[in-house]
């Protein structure tokens, strides 16, 4: 009986894997693009440093030290940490506000006294309160955290040691960093003392300077709030001027209604700066790595 012909078959062509290759990894960064077709800012920014560390060569791993950001803000995602910043802010009624962004968490202290008029001093409330929320976002992540200080519109006297408001909003914010890493860190030293000498709880790994970030917001946002209140007040003149010169509304009704747009502006006008006397502590979706 003849014996069967082996099937020679044709080699495949070497450039024909190259580009089954290439076809492959199109498909799997269409498939990326498609996953994130509702992207957030937080998560494209995830995505992008992930794509310029690799192309870099560094591709991310479990010993390379650094930031790195997690999917979401440490402090959300830890129920008894934020139930804790819930409980202060409830306290505290009407002076904290805790968001989640993007970026991260963000804190914001307002409608009281935080710092002494046109100083970088904090007020006695202002420290208790700090204290407070301190204690809990710093022993109890890793996150880095931003302090982010603002001043109003109004210009410094001639004899302030600060040139402008920006000079002024930035050592507002590094007054609260410094705070942050002497007097509340010294309070917490004192206060779990027998932790830190059993091991227990490493104060300097936490209160360690790398982890803030203090920034200076100067009067850029109330800025642009009172120039949006100006054009709805010259407007509003306007119209009024308008109206009267039209034989609408007699000198009475005239006097009147201006006085009281007047009035309007002006309060709108210290509500706005009232609003812009804060700090803002964002605790940051980045982390310190090992």
């Amino acid at each position: 009986m003849a014996k069967k012909e082996k099937c020679v078959c044709k080699s495949v062509p070497e450039w024909l894997n190259t580009y089954g290759d290439m076809v492959t990894l199109l498909l799997t960064f269409f498939v990326l693009l498609f996953s994130m077709s509702t992207i957030t800012p937080g998560k494209f920014q995830q995505v992008v440093v992930g794509i310029t560390v690799a192309l870099k060569g560094n591709p991310p791993s479990v010993l390379t030290g650094g930031q790195t950001l997690s999917e979401e803000a440490l402090i959300s995602s830890k129920p008894g940490v934020y139930q804790e910043l819930l409980r202060i802010s409830e306290e505290y009624k009407g002076k904290i506000t805790i968001e989640d962004k993007d970026e991260g968490t963000l804190i914001t202290l307002t409608n009281f006294k935080i710092f002494e008029p046109a100083s970088a001093r904090l007020t006695a409330e202002a420290k208790e309160i700090i204290e407070k929320l301190g204690a809990v976002i710093i022993e109890h992540t890793s996150n880095i955290i931003e302090v982010r200080g603002y001043a109003d519109d109004r210009p410094l006297t001639p004899d302030s040691i600060y040139p402008s408001n920006w000079h002024l909003s930035s050592a507002r914010a590094s007054t609260v960093v410094n705070f942050m890493l002497t007097e509340l860190k010294q309070k917490r030293y004192v206060l779990r003392l027998a932790d830190i000498r059993s091991g227990l709880f490493d104060i300097d790994y936490f209160y360690a300077p790398d982890r803030f970030v203090p920034i200076g917001k100067g009067d850029v946002d109330v800025n642009k709030e009172l120039k949006s209140l100006k054009a709805n007040f010259d407007f509003d003149i306007s119209k009024l001027q308008n109206d009267y010169a039209n034989g609408k509304i007699s000198l009475e009704e005239y006097q009147t209604k201006r006085a009281q747009i007047t009035s309007k502006y002006n309060e709108d006008i210290e509500n706005t700066r009232r609003k812009h006397r804060k700090i803002e502590i964002m605790i940051k979706r980045e982390t310190r790595g090992g």
